[in-house]
């Protein structure tokens, strides 16, 4: 076992091209048509425990043999928080994942829409992404037997080519977040969604004043609840260079309001500062800090955590480097000769290659590395969420 970092400061100081994203744009997702022989595919009696697959330093060739399968019961649950899968319309894997394992999930969240000024008032654009006869799909294969329920859908939204002025005028004006709300309550309702996911502290925070983004996202709240609506709001994790964007103030102020709380534990490492994608301490840390061990409610408060998990990874070469898919990631795995190497102190797996293109260090969620972080969530009691299902390896889906 060692750490990477002798080798990744090596990377740090040669030229960067690309800045890595958590949400991985369209063009990250183009893969390479490969032949895999040996690999077990499809439905399987026995899952990643009872292969001994959950391994800290995984063989490459395990990985490669096995990664397309998963356990046939597709309904059982090992986690028993709440789960959300987030979908993007430039995977289409992702949407195959959310029918496939559907039991799985409490909530997916398709990133189709975007509120967009239009004249005086707001529009919905993105709603030609809306699949409706796979949210019918997803819905009945989600449904569990034993209770009737089935999964939620709470698609995420973003302020879309808001101008400063734009901006200025929905924070400052409740009438203007009144327009908004109607909105999204009507795709809402038109759709048959059963809530939104609301993407804005991250971009907000530390550039305004709390009161007036908590008068924004308390109002939608109040208003969707009228309607039988919920909102699910991104928040970003303590970091040291951008400070507490979201802390323990900013939860009891919003948590009796507020569905669910999706924090994105990753990200963690760039290009610029090569490393681990999300390090178990860090992933801790950010929990800790919204609801501290002992804080009035904590219980209640990290229920509605949805600790983040990421399904991609990153790929740093001389160049810089970005971040990677499971195609990508095969790719490079093929080249590896026995095992991965296991990082003790940030719980993940990494691996140094060299091939046609050059020298890569590789960074990429592991059956070990996933299973260390539900249990993490376990331990704290929050849920989890998952960016995105589209970008990891079908076999991940048996841990939870």
């Amino acid at each position: 076992m060692r750490t990477p970092n002798a080798h990744l400061l090596l990377l740090a100081v040669l030229p960067h091209l690309l800045t890595v994203q958590g949400t991985l744009s369209p063009d990250s997702q183009k893969s390479k048509g490969r032949k895999e022989p040996n690999v077990l595919r499809g439905p399987q009696d026995n899952d990643v425990f009872d292969l001994g697959l959950v391994s800290p330093e995984p063989l490459a060739k395990d990985i490669l043999a096995n990664h397309r399968a998963y356990f046939k019961e597709t309904g059982l649950r090992r986690f028993n928080g709440t789960t959300l899968g987030y979908v993007t319309p430039w995977n289409s894997h992702g949407y195959d994942v959310a029918k496939m394992f559907a039991k799985k999930f409490d909530i997916i969240s398709p990133v189709w829409l975007q509120v967009v000024k239009q004249g005086n008032g707001y529009a919905m654009a993105g709603t030609h992404d809306i699949d409706a006869g796979w949210l019918t799909d997803v819905r009945r294969k989600g449904k569990q037997a034993h209770n009737q329920r089935t999964v939620k859908v709470f698609p995420r939204f973003i302020f879309d080519h808001f101008t400063d002025r734009d901006i200025k005028l929905l924070l400052s004006d409740a009438q203007e977040r009144t327009k908004v709300n109607d909105v999204l309550i009507k795709c809402c309702k038109d759709n048959g969604f059963d809530g939104l996911v609301l993407e804005v502290w991250s971009q907000l925070a530390g550039r305004i004043d709390d009161k007036i983004l908590y008068a924004l996202v308390l109002q939608m709240a109040k208003e969707f609840q009228k309607q039988q609506l919920r909102l699910i709001l991104v928040v970003p994790p303590f970091r040291k260079d951008t400070g507490n964007l979201f802390g323990e103030k900013h939860m009891d102020k919003l948590y009796k309001h507020i569905f669910a709380f999706s924090l994105m534990t990753y990200d963690f490492s760039s290009v610029q500062r090569p490393g681990a994608n999300a390090p178990l301490y860090f992933v801790r840390k950010a929990v800790e800090t919204i609801a501290p061990q002992g804080c009035p409610d904590m219980e209640a408060k990290r229920a509605k955590i949805l600790l983040g998990l990421n399904m991609y990874g990153n790929d740093y070469t001389p160049d810089g480097g970005g971040p990677i898919t499971f195609s990508q990631y095969l790719d490079l795995v093929k080249h590896v000769k026995k095992h991965l190497t296991y990082d003790e102190r940030d719980v993940e797996n990494f691996f140094e290659v060299k091939n046609e293109d050059g020298r890569h260090i590789v960074f990429y969620p592991t059956l070990y590395s996933i299973n260390e972080r539900i249990k993490l969530a376990q331990e704290l009691g929050t849920g989890i969420s998952i960016w995105e299902l589209g970008q990891g390896l079908n076999y991940f889906y048996d841990l939870f």
